[in-house]
């Protein structure tokens, strides 16, 4: 799976969402999109690339990924 390509879709989602006025339901609809239509495997590798360090995210999207990441955290407890 292309990292890159999972960036490059995630900050094409963040920039639509970015235009709402309210911060916290932009990251929500982000996360939502990407709970909805994001395949595990998708949504696991933007996780690691997030945790490992990376920044090349839009902000909005990185605090998504980490709502995301927070959710698979808990499923594992």
């Amino acid at each position: 799976m292309n990292v890159e390509h999972l960036v490059t879709m995630a900050n094409q989602i963040g920039a639509f969402f970015e235009s709402q006025p309210d911060r916290n339901e932009a990251v929500a609809g982000v996360a939502d999109h990407l709970r909805r239509f994001w395949d595990p495997r998708m949504r696991r590798a933007i996780v690691a690339h997030v945790q490992g360090g990376h920044n090349d995210l839009k902000q909005i999207v990185a605090d998504a990924v980490k709502v995301l990441a927070a959710e698979q955290a808990e499923r594992k407890n």
